[in-house]
């Protein structure tokens, strides 16, 4: 019988009941508070019981909460010594991985993957780069960089590369879009209204480039922004419309219509040909190969 929960799960959850907050279990976690937010829904969910009570400023535990909060910590806490015990055996207990990560990949897709590989391996150090997909090819290339997360397409053909996970790119409209009650929308009435656009360097542009390439028609630029949270608002409040990853656009005010000819893009995590692994990157490529289905 499956659990209806992982270790990742648990620690989310009693680092959400530890810090009174999904934002304060963020910035601890570092990770993105949608991402703490979406763990706890599915953990209510996967047990069918309201774990925290949900106030205006503050959450407290449910007493259904508490008693998963006695049973998580000791779990956590025997679970931590025998990975101990197991990385001592085979000698995996310090070490780097320096990963580069698009930054809508970084907040959206890759939490669960990090968090799980450090509470396997707390010894070894994560540093994560968020930039363009280019230039985080660009920095594997150069050394600064072990490993990264990139698009599979020509550019990217000249790495090792192992799949992780295939995404869908959709066209983002606000509720009130007539857009947003149709189910296709072709590459011509796309290019025909205002775009936000991500700048230079970064897929979500590159995406928009290609099919304006392919189609021959010129993209409507009314904004260009790399930020997330500023690019939603803008869409949200009727000054554009934008493309993203189909589980970016996870707001009510928000809806995600399919282009006429659905668009996927293969990620994978990559680094440079030939280049040697450490145990400790070697160690994390098997891991995200391995828990890829968390994406």
């Amino acid at each position: 019988m499956a659990l209806p929960f992982d270790l990742r799960a648990l620690r989310v959850f009693v680092t959400v009941a530890e810090r009174a907050g999904f934002s304060a279990a963020a910035r601890e976690l570092h990770v993105a508070q949608s991402a703490v937010s979406q763990t706890i829904a599915n953990l209510e969910r996967h047990l069918e019981l309201t774990l925290f009570h949900r106030h205006e400023r503050r959450i407290a535990l449910t007493p259904e909460g508490q008693a998963l909060h006695a049973h998580a910590r000791e779990l956590l806490e025997r679970a931590e010594a025998t990975h101990l015990a197991m990385r001592e055996l085979h000698g995996l207990v310090k070490g780097e991985v320096r990963i580069g990560i698009p930054s809508m990949l970084g907040s959206y897709y890759f939490p669960p993957l990090l968090m799980g590989f450090k509470a396997q391996h707390p010894g070894i150090r994560l540093t994560v780069v968020e930039a363009g997909a280019r230039r985080l090819q660009n920095m594997i290339a150069g050394g600064e960089l072990d490993l990264g997360v990139v698009i599979d397409d020509e550019q990217s053909r000249y790495m090792e590369r192992r799949h992780l996970t295939r995404e869908e790119m959709v066209v983002c409209v606000p509720r009130s879009h007539p857009f947003a009650l149709r189910s296709r929308v072709s590459a011509s009435e796309f290019f025909q209204e205002p775009l936000v656009l991500f700048q230079d360097g970064y897929f979500h542009r590159e995406f928009v480039d290609a099919l304006s390439r392919r189609t021959g028609l010129a993209a409507n630029i009314a904004f260009q922004s790399n930020l997330i949270p500023l690019t939603k608002a803008i869409v949200r409040q009727g000054f554009g419309i934008t493309t993203f990853l189909r589980r970016v656009v996870d707001e009510p005010e928000l809806v995600a219509v399919s282009f006429d000819t659905p668009a996927w893009l293969d990620l994978s995590l990559a680094w440079a040909k030939d280049a040697y692994l450490s145990r400790a990157e070697s160690a994390f490529v098997e891991y995200a190969i391995s828990h890829r289905g968390v994406l």
